[in-house]
Parts: structure tokens; C-alpha cells; sequence
């Protein structure tokens, strides 16, 4: 094991240079379905790590190739553990897949532990967000209990309604306290693809939320920010292929940059959605099983975060056990959209103090 300071020195060494003295080899491994290629990244050096970490990127069109989770990745890496992030095809397809979530985590499990020998035990799972509260549910299997030592989540939901709600509203709620923030349209344009034909009265919907799906496809395949006006051309293109009648539904989801939805129509239509994704699929609400995580648990949540609100990543952390070892991190440091500015420099200072206790934590957590 790593004494935590050190491993601290290495990620931030890595993450500020770029350069990490990291070995990176592509395997795939049987998820049961299907074969899906797999991220291994271990340290140099002679001494080979003892722990390992498990990386589950969102619903994201880069998957594990985003430019970030790369290089975060790659930064717990020359941390000095032995790191796997599999490739999950449903989401970069931006599905909610909750189910394809258990397979993927044993089969990177039996890739740590018999491509890169980590005893059980000593093996790490970090979730992103969609792929946060799917982590959580997964180490209540105990095949995955007798691998699994902890769990990190990153900018995770708890309460679907409440989130689908603030990605159409941006309003959220935390102990009768009501916050404000602009939301990322990306958010409701997933949800509105997955669901929308789920909801009682859109089942012939369907040409809308494939017409969602390509705008959410072509902001992630971009980087185009989802309120950014230059994605206009294309709402106004997808908006001329559907129906007279289907086209106030699709400007409900997607109005033109600078305009937000009707209130009381954006809230209406987030509480439908929230209450027809687990009609869709039970496991995409995985809250019922939190009460049996027995394992310690670290919750990152960026407190300007536009896509799910750091509230939900609180609540998180309440529905857990009393008697698990829960830490919940707010940053200002990070968040799903990096439209914000970074922080001044005395708020930086202030804020990287919090993230390296966190960061501390994280590395000395197997």
C-alpha cells in the first residue's frame, strides 16, 4: 500500500504535469452478452500495486475515452494502484442501462484481480454519474462485496424526480432550502430519448425522442456545450422533420439557446418522465437497495453543478446505513458541465484544501 501523502504527491504530480509514468494495455474481457474492451493502467515500476481501482464513466459519448476521466484515470494510476475502466456501449449510446452495470463490474473485477493479481478486498469502485448510484447498488451483491473494499461516487443522483425536475426547471430543494442554477439541457434530452414514449399519452412520441437523441448524440460527439447557440441549426433541422403536432414536445426539451421551457409544463412533463423510467426499467431508481452497502463510501459532488444538483449527492449519502463509513465532499471545483469559471485564487485555495482531504481519503480508503 501507498502511505495516503504520497499518493496524494503522485496524483497531483500526474495531474498537474500531464504526464503520468503510467503502463496503459487494452484487453476485453466476457460480460456475459458480450465482449467489451477494457482500460488496464498500472504504475511503473518494479513494485507491482496491491490495489486496484474499477472506473465507471456516465452516459457519455466519449466513454472512456473522455478527456478527463483519462486523465483522471491515468493520475490514480501513478497514484500507485492498478486501474480498470471498461467500456459500457449502451451508455456512450447515451441508454440508460442500469442492468448492464453488475456484469461490467465482475468482469473488470476478474481482470484486476487475474490479468494484474489484487487481492480481493483490495479493489475500488468509482462511479461517474449515472454510473455512481449503479456502483452503490452493485457491491450489495455479495459476490462483488467479497472483491469490493469501497466505493467512490462522483456527482451521482439519489431522487430521479427531483433531478429530471431541476434539469428542466433548475430548481432544487435541501432541507426546505430552494436553490436556483441554470440547467444543462443535456439531462432532460437523455432522459426525454430514454422515456418519453413511456410517459401515458407520448407512446407515438417516438420520432421525438430519436430527434433528442441526435441532439444529445451530436453535443457529446462535438463538445458543444447543450445551450451553446450553435446547436441551434440542428434543433431547427430535427424540429422540420417531425409532425405539426409532435413539435411543441420536442420545444419542451429543446428550445432555441436563450429560451427556457413553459414552468409548469417542464415541471409536469419531469415528473411524468421521473415516474416512467422505472416502469421502462426498476433498476434505474437503485435507492431500494442502498439500506445493505455495508462498504465505506466517499460522495464528490460539484456545487455548481448544471447537470445534477450536489442536494442529490447529500442525499446520497443520508440513505446510506447509519453504521458505514460515509464521507461527502462539495467542491467548487468540479462539475458535469465545465462551463464555469475556476474559482478565485483565496476561493481556490479554500477549495483545494477541501479536495486534497478528499483526495487523501480516497487513496487511503483500500
Amino acid at each position: 500500500m501507498v502511505y495516503p501523502p504520497l499518493a496524494v504527491f503522485r496524483y497531483l504530480r500526474a495531474w498537474t504535469t500531464r504526464r503520468a509514468s503510467v503502463s496503459c494495455r487494452e484487453i476485453e474481457v466476457d460480460r456475459g452478452d458480450l465482449r467489451v474492451p477494457v482500460t488496464l493502467l498500472r504504475p511503473d515500476g518494479a513494485r507491482e500495486p496491491n490495489t486496484g481501482w474499477i472506473v465507471l464513466h456516465g452516459i457519455t459519448r466519449p466513454g472512456r475515452r473522455h478527456t478527463t476521466l483519462v486523465r483522471f484515470t491515468q493520475s490514480l494510476a501513478a497514484a500507485g494502484s492498478a486501474v480498470a475502466i471498461p467500456e459500457v456501449p449502451e451508455w456512450r449510446r447515451l441508454k440508460l442501462a442500469p442492468g448492464v452495470t453488475l456484469p461490467t463490474v465482475r468482469a473488470s473485477m476478474r481482470a484486476l484481480v487475474e490479468e494484474l493479481g489484487i487481492p480481493p478486498g483490495r479493489v475500488g469502485l468509482i462511479g461517474f454519474s449515472f454510473g455512481a448510484p449503479q456502483a452503490l447498488a452493485s457491491i450489495t451483491c455479495p459476490d462483488v462485496r467479497e472483491v469490493v473494499g469501497g466505493v467512490v461516487a462522483f456527482g451521482g443522483y439519489f431522487d430521479l424526480e427531483r433531478t429530471v425536475r431541476f434539469q428542466f426547471t433548475g430548481e432544487h430543494e435541501l432541507d426546505g432550502h430552494l436553490h436556483r442554477l441554470r440547467p444543462d439541457p443535456y439531462g432532460r434530452w437523455v432522459v426525454g430519448a430514454n422515456y418519453l414514449t413511456s410517459v401515458p399519452g407520448y407512446e407515438d412520441a417516438g420520432d421525438v425522442a430519436v430527434a433528442l437523441n441526435e441532439l444529445a448524440t451530436e453535443a457529446g460527439d462535438t463538445g458543444i456545450m447543450s445551450w451553446d447557440d450553435r446547436l441551434d441549426p440542428l434543433k431547427e433541422r430535427l424540429r422540420q422533420t417531425l409532425s405539426a403536432d409532435a413539435r411543441p414536445v420536442f420545444d419542451l426539451f429543446a428550445p432555441l439557446a436563450g429560451s427556457e421551457p413553459c414552468p409548469r409544463e417542464a415541471s409536469d412533463m419531469a415528473v411524468a418522465l421521473a415516474a416512467a423510467g422505472p416502469r421502462a426499467d426498476p433498476a434505474v431508481d437503485p435507492t431500494a437497495v442502498f439500506t445493505d452497502v455495508d462498504r465505506p463510501v466517499h460522495l464528490l459532488h460539484g456545487r455548481r453543478d448544471h447537470l445534477i444538483p450536489y442536494s442529490e449527492g447529500l442525499r446520497l449519502g443520508r440513505a446510506l446505513p447509519h453504521d458505514v463509513l460515509v464521507r461527502s465532499t462539495i467542491t467548487g471545483l468540479f462539475g458535469h458541465s465545465s462551463q464555469d469559471p475556476p474559482p478565485g485564487p483565496l476561493e481556490g485555495v479554500r477549495e483545494g484544501a477541501v479536495f486534497l482531504r478528499a483526495l487523501g481519503g480516497i487513496l487511503g480508503q483500500l
